[in-house]
């Protein structure tokens, strides 16, 4: 008898809601769940967090999800691979320790480190990964940089016994690999040396499989279609998320938990499956690199679709790093402005506010202008109503965004709009975010020999 594991998506980001997991641990029959908790600018936000408090600097909400998930996971024999260490794995498992000693639960708890590459970064200088642009604009200002980890460590901790795996940076669909990999003892070769073909289109198909689940409910009809197509899901309130049946040939089959809402069929997962998908035909992984051309997609019905057909080349000698750097400070405010002559008050404004900025001197890069409900979704491909149309609009809303080095500047921009209750267009609605400066911090992704960053991975089993 074929053997086969089923596994469940965890979160899509950090702040995902974690009620439809526990419905696949409950009424899924899951052996493990895998948790993407690090979108791509996630660890700016985590940096944010560090600076405040070193012991800080992870997604937060693994310990609360992992609080309502144990005792059904406990009592099922379900585990857990999660990326929600981010910048601090070994703090994640702390405070996970932590919450779990003073229930009195203990959990077998892995920590993988060694994707914190600051150092190998600023040594080798590599350009701007898409414009090309040179290292040394961003250098003295660089704060972080974090290398994409494959399946490998976490395969290594799953082979120790850990019932709860905490990662750092990691390919999202790696989360899922891991678990494949180490149930079916696949092999996953070193740079394709021992790595056949067979061995490399399994590995493709694992990653196709973390690809369809690492963004929780958009794989089973969140953020679904458009032109009334998203009317056809139905229940999004108590959506369930995207599980996977894959069988030790690779071979999977995507549903959900009986009883939840969403919607698996053919179009819903094809959709996931093109989510973020710049070349098709080589979808390039730590692990493997995925053709996604050759997928194959059979709707079975009763929300199951089988997936086959994913074929792998070997990995690259490179891994990606996302790099974050001090740039500089924002300050927004939105306000509005009601009937008759909302959008002209609200042109009068800005250029009021454009009028201060020029007065004053005040240092500024850039002004972004936006009007909630006309253009804030699409900017310029949303063309606005002709001008009668504007001429009756009830209210309208106006967003503006200085972006500056000086954060004095930022810090006074709100000062520019509170007279303008009394002394500017007629009929203003209010202020919003007067007071709201925050520092920006800019992404630079590179690529970095991965022989640099793998031999520094360690996995430690901790106990709770």
């Amino acid at each position: 008898m074929k053997k086969s594991i089923r596994i469940g998506a965890g979160l899509g980001f950090y702040g995902d809601a974690w009620e439809p997991v526990l419905a696949s641990i409950e009424r899924g029959g899951v052996h493990y769940i895998a948790s993407d908790h690090l979108a791509e600018l996630t660890l700016a936000i985590l940096q944010k967090d560090l600076q405040r408090d070193p012991a800080l600097g992870y997604a937060r909400d693994v310990v609360p999800m992992l609080m309502r998930l144990w005792p059904a996971m406990k009592q099922r024999k379900v585990r857990f691979v999660c990326n929600a260490g981010g910048l601090n794995p070994a703090g994640a498992a702390a405070a996970v320790q932590a919450a779990f000693a003073a229930k009195g639960w203990q959990a077998r708890v892995a920590v993988v480190t060694g994707d914190e590459v600051l150092q190998q970064v600023s040594g080798l200088a590599p350009a701007h990964m898409f414009s090309g642009a040179p290292f040394d604009t961003v250098r003295e200002r660089m704060v972080f940089a974090n290398a994409y980890l494959g399946a490998r460590p976490i395969v290594s901790a799953l082979q120790q016994g850990a019932d709860i795996v905490i990662t750092g940076r990691v390919a999202d669909a790696a989360l899922f690999l891991g678990p494949l990999v180490h149930e079916f003892n696949w092999n996953l070769g070193d740079a394709g040396d021992t790595a056949t073909p067979a061995d490399l289109n399994r590995l493709a198909q694992g990653l196709a499989v973390g690809h369809l689940l690492e963004c929780s409910g958009q794989g089973s009809g969140g953020n679904f279609g458009s032109a009334q197509a998203w009317k056809a899901i139905p229940d999004l309130a108590h959506i369930g998320y995207p599980m996977a049946e894959v069988g030790e040939d690779g071979d999977a089959v995507i549903m959900k938990a009986p009883g939840t809402g969403g919607r698996i069929n053919f179009d819903t997962v094809r959709q996931q499956l093109l989510y973020e998908v710049h070349n098709p035909h080589a979808y390039v992984s730590p692990d493997v690199v995925l053709d996604l051309s050759t997928v194959r997609l059979e709707d079975l019905g009763q929300d199951r679709v089988r997936m086959t057909g994913a074929t792998g080349q070997p990995r690259t000698g490179q891994l990606k790093v996302v790099g974050g750097y001090r740039d500089g400070f924002k300050a927004e405010v939105t306000w509005g402005f009601s009937w008759p002559d909302a959008y002209d008050k609200a042109l009068a404004a800005v250029e009021m506010v454009k009028t201060q900025l020029a007065d004053k001197g005040v240092p500024h890069e850039a002004l972004f202008v936006e009007f909630p409900g006309l253009n804030s979704a699409h900017g310029a491909l949303a063309p606005l109503p002709d001008a009668q149309a504007l001429a009756e609009l009830n209210e309208v809303w106006v967003r503006m965004v200085l972006r500056t080095r000086d954060k004095k500047a930022a810090d006074g921009f709100g000062r520019l709009f509170p007279w303008m209750g009394l002394s500017g267009p007629a009929y203003t609605c209010g202020f919003h975010g007067l007071h709201n400066t925050s520092e920006l911090l800019g992404i630079w992704p590179a690529l970095i020999d991965r022989n640099l960053v793998e031999p520094n991975t360690r996995v430690e089993l901790l106990q709770t």
